[in-house]
């Protein structure tokens, strides 16, 4: 039992984790391995994102849209940096800690409602797609079979909510009841090579259609026809600023590690795999779809690839798929947990050391998201807008609000410069995001 001299500050940003550290338990756990760290990390970057990303070379062409891929990249990396540095030099042990270093119990509690609300948002859209590729979805009127369904036809075990939940009970229940995230390293280091096994398969297609000369030069350059084609390519700023957010889950897994030195080069090693993923899988993508790709490159996989067992690999792709979305959920889960905890209990002992109420939150937000996904199919329209600015503000505007608060005087001159970019790149990319959402929601009403 943990001691706290002082009630009112017993969650104290710089003294109390939301979870035990590596020393609390020293007998049972000696730290987090390199290895494992970077296996989780990893996991929470490639989501579900990963298939929209063909889609921006679509929009972009082939060469500015695979720069841009890797920009993102270098200026997420350096946000975490400057989030690393800057926790360092506050004491604090975990984001809502420095966030409240920073702007106090305001900040604390708004960036973990952000969080809050970006991981439920992520987590019933993961539980949506999971039942529209296991069981299939209706879209414009037309039914699109899913996997269980074209293999064994329509029965009651394998309607969509009968789907769901069963991977509650059977994967989601099991994986969510770690109290450690490294416990969760082997199902993370199984996403991520679900996600190489994808990339490997596109690429296997493409150099088969290649061979028999059915596949035609990818378009390097976007295509500016008009005014609204020019406007359109702002579309990919959301998709690009949000592919590499990782930032809730930086603190958990840095706390577990054995030597926390090492935190800067897991992320450069994790942030270097999962870019040569998007590039690999951008590029690969749009090579095999061109023009024809669409928003989810996933649904091209719903049709005629126009080679060999190409019925196969279509499944194979789409399970391989589900079950990676499937172990990034656990993890997403994890700091979702953590938030929804200090947000409800700031002042309780870490949720780990409670029994009672780690299993009741983790309940309470399981049965959340399973009703969201199985009974409002449309949250998905209401979390872009929520999502379009909790994301970005977790992953660039409070890292950049931060920097430029400089609490501590250890701000430079480019970290200042770095931060603003960072703060002109969410905002307008929530405003593309949010503009784009109204004017489809008006455009569909006044079409029907």
């Amino acid at each position: 039992m943990i001691n706290y001299p002082d009630r009112k500050h017993r969650r104290s940003p710089k003294t109390a984790p939301l979870l035990p550290q590596k020393d609390a338990d020293p007998g049972h756990f000696n730290g987090a391995s390199f290895s494992g760290a970077i296996f989780n990390l990893s996991t929470t970057i490639v989501g579900a994102g990963i298939m929209a990303l063909p889609a921006t070379l679509k929009q972009l062409g082939a060469i500015p849209g695979l720069i841009v891929i890797i920009l993102a990249a270098m200026l997420t990396e350096k946000s975490i940096e400057m989030l690393l540095r800057f926790t360092k030099a506050s004491k604090s042990v975990s984001y809502s800690g420095l966030a409240g270093d920073a702007f106090g119990g305001f900040g604390r509690t708004l960036l973990q409602a952000c969080i809050v609300i970006n991981n439920i948002g992520t987590l019933v859209v993961y539980m949506i797609i999971i039942g529209d590729v296991l069981s299939g979805t209706l879209s414009d009127g037309v039914h699109y079979s899913g996997v269980m369904e074209e293999w064994f036809g329509q029965h009651w075990w394998n309607s969509r909510s009968n789907l769901l939940l069963l991977t509650t009970l059977l994967v989601f229940a099991p994986l969510v009841s770690f109290k450690r995230v490294d416990s969760l390293r082997y199902t993370s280091a199984l996403s991520v090579a679900l996600a190489v096994v994808f990339v490997v398969i596109t690429a296997g297609i493409v150099i088969v259609k290649f061979i028999n000369g059915s596949i035609g030069m990818p378009r390097l350059l976007p295509k500016l026809v008009d005014q609204a084609s020019f406007w359109k390519l702002f579309t990919t700023v959301p998709v690009l600023v949000t592919a590499y957010i990782c930032h809730h889950n930086i603190h958990p897994i840095e706390n577990e590690l054995r030597d926390g030195s090492q935190m800067k080069s897991i992320v450069r090693t994790s942030i270097v795999l999962c870019s040569t993923v998007y590039v690999a899988t951008s590029f690969f993508g749009f090579l095999l779809f061109g023009d024809h790709t669409l928003d989810d490159v996933l649904a091209n996989f719903d049709g005629e690839l126009g080679i060999p067992y190409g019925s196969l690999l279509n499944d194979l792709v789409r399970v391989s798929y589900v079950i990676h979305v499937m172990l990034v959920f656990p993890i997403v889960f994890y700091s979702l947990r953590l938030n929804m905890d200090g947000l409800f209990f700031p002042y309780a002992i870490p949720i780990a050391y409670d029994n009672r109420r780690f299993f009741s939150v983790t309940a309470a937000l399981i049965c959340f998201i399973f009703l969201g996904a199985n009974c409002v199919p449309s949250i998905w329209d209401a979390f872009q807008f929520t999502g379009a600015t909790a994301t970005v503000s977790v992953g660039f505007i409070f890292p950049a609000a931060i920097v430029l608060r400089d609490t501590h005087g250890i701000a430079t001159k480019r970290d200042r410069l770095v931060s603003w970019v960072m703060i002109l790149l969410a905002v307008s990319s929530s405003t593309v995001a949010i503009c784009s959402d109204i004017y489809s929601i008006f455009n569909i009403g006044v079409e029907s």
